[in-house]
């Protein structure tokens, strides 16, 4: 399961997203009686995996900490088209103050955990893992990972501080890839994971030879995507990496390699469609 802790993310992304949306008030909520309470619902127009539901609570709840929100969904749950998620009591004025901020959270993290429940779905029985990247949009890296957990997706590192990748202008600028190699494993702390990115079949004899454990092959055709595979054997991680999509993912993945980054799954978000209907 995700292994960052939630909570101080959640509240700072909410406080941020509710004051670009509020300021010094919401000027429309002021046409609804201040003490009217209401009941809302929450819908599902399509086929999607629930995702960021302590978002969304985390909206309403700041708005109105006396609303009440009971779930008939949890995240990680593949919804249907007209099914209903959740239903919410609390003051009208509030509700309707957060409903857009709530909505847009839950949507776009439901959006990446079902993309990414389409790719894991799509090479399901070969043993290869679906990676994240660090494509994300900017303020959301922490939430949009999480929503590729609950896809069935990986997490790679959250940042540059909890891993090392060493791309192609660090390999230019250290020397080479031994040089670069050699200078990773000197600035890392014990256990940091360090993976080095390669171009050609050349540059992957490269950094097998400088011990290179865990290699990402960049924009590799298919018959050298097999090469690489026979080539490396057991002596490194291989992670496929660049333009692959549903289409192409089950034949990166008959390749053989070991992992496979997609950063279309936090980086082209397609919202789900959710909706929320008063009653």
């Amino acid at each position: 399961m995700f292994t960052e802790d939630l909570t101080a993310t959640i509240q700072l992304n909410v406080t941020t997203a509710l004051n670009e949306d509020i300021r010094d008030g919401d000027l429309t909520a002021q046409l609804i009686p201040a003490d009217r309470t209401a009941l809302a619902r929450i819908i599902s127009r399509q086929q999607a995996v629930l995702c960021g539901s302590s978002w969304f609570e985390a909206c309403f709840l700041h708005t109105d900490p006396d609303c009440r929100i009971v779930w008939s969904a949890k995240d990680g749950d593949l919804l249907k088209p007209n099914q209903e998620i959740c239903q919410i009591e609390g003051n009208a004025r509030a509700m309707l103050t957060a409903e857009r901020t709530a909505l847009n959270f839950l949507q776009t993290l439901s959006g990446t955990a079902t993309l990414t429940r389409s790719y894991v779905e799509a090479v399901s029985g070969i043993n290869v893992k679906i990676m994240d990247t660090r494509k994300t949009l900017p303020g959301l890296r922490i939430a949009q990972k999480y929503a590729v957990q609950t896809g069935g997706g990986q997490n790679q590192r959250i940042g540059l501080f909890d891993g090392i990748l060493i791309k192609e202008n660090h390999i230019s600028a250290a020397g080479g890839i031994r040089q670069a190699m050699d200078l990773a494993r000197s600035a890392a702390p014990q256990g940091m994971s360090i993976q080095i990115e390669v171009e050609t079949l050349e540059q992957l004899e490269e950094a097998l030879e400088a011990n290179a454990e865990l290699i990402l092959l960049d924009n590799f055709s298919m018959m050298n995507l097999r090469r690489a595979v026979s080539l490396t054997g057991k002596r490194a991680v291989l992670e496929a990496s660049g333009n692959i999509n549903l289409e192409k993912v089950i034949l990166v993945a008959e390749t053989g390699v070991n992992r496979i980054s997609i950063g279309s799954l936090t980086k082209d978000v397609k919202a789900a469609d959710l909706s929320m209907r008063f009653e």
